[in-house]
């Protein structure tokens, strides 16, 4: 076979190769919780694309309801989406989102368009890295005495809301790690939240609890987690904040050591 034709066939298989796929997560009703269906449909994704470079997060809603509520319903279900694949290790510092609400909907209560489609290439297996040294924040766990509290960095959450914010799944996966790999620890996981004196909807035992369900959910035995909320009245910067930074360091997790 002539040597140029080989080589346009093994271009043209790379392209193939790294063509940009889709998977869809679908919606019940007006929620920006995904079908139970879905929700292991997306658990079996991840386990199985762990090289995807993910590129795009498309949200959509049914045409129920009017245009701005749809908007911001399928902005919070692309939220959704992300905290479970950041949670999951993926990379989402480039992926670009786009919230269409109801602007592509066929019709209004139309299951189909209640979704978040998820746009990714594979990409070749990464070579394994040389083992690091434990983080500060494992030392922390890992040396602390009972009574011991630590505060979870870059553990923060979008205002007024439980949905972690996709760039913190990175040190929940760590205190995961650290939770599998010292099974005498138990913890309290304690929710903080920001801007007001006087909490409402209970955001700050909701992020504690997020965060008790996710770990319980990846095989933490519940024995070894409990968790409580303190709302604004133990901010790490006195209210009012004077910043977003502020803002984000009080909407925050921390640990109680029970026992190590």
């Amino acid at each position: 076979m002539n040597r140029f034709l080989i080589s346009g066939l093994l271009l043209a298989a790379i392209g193939a190769s790294a063509q940009q796929q889709k998977f869809t997560v679908y919606f019940p009703f007006n929620k920006n919780v995904a079908t139970p269906a879905s929700v292991s449909q997306l658990k079996d994704w991840t386990d199985k694309h762990k090289n995807a470079s993910i590129t795009l997060l498309e949200g959509y809603a049914d045409k129920t309801g009017n245009a701005l509520y749809n908007v911001d319903l399928s902005e919070r279900r692309i939220k959704y989406v992300a905290g479970i694949l950041g949670f999951e290790n993926f990379d989402l510092a480039d992926v670009k989102t786009e919230p269409y609400g109801e602007s592509r909907a066929k019709a209004a209560h139309s299951a189909p368009d209640r979704k978040v489609t998820l746009y990714f290439t594979e990409t070749p297996p990464a070579i394994a890295s040389v083992p690091k040294e434990p983080s500060d924040f494992t030392k922390k766990i890992t040396k602390a005495n009972k009574g011991d509290k630590i505060r979870i960095p870059n553990l923060n959450f979008y205002n007024n809301s439980d949905i972690i914010l996709p760039a913190s799944s990175g040190i929940l996966r760590e205190l995961l790690i650290i939770l599998q790999e010292n099974p005498n620890i138990k913890i309290e996981i304690q929710g903080h939240i920001c801007c007001q004196k006087n909490e409402e909807n209970e955001i700050s035992l909701k992020r504690a609890m997020a965060i008790y369900n996710l770990l319980v959910k990846k095989g933490i035995a519940a024995e070894r987690l409990s968790y409580k909320s303190f709302g604004s009245t133990k901010p790490i910067y006195a209210l009012p904040e004077k910043n977003e930074d502020e803002r984000v360091a009080n909407r925050r997790v921390e640990i109680e050591i029970l026992s190590n």
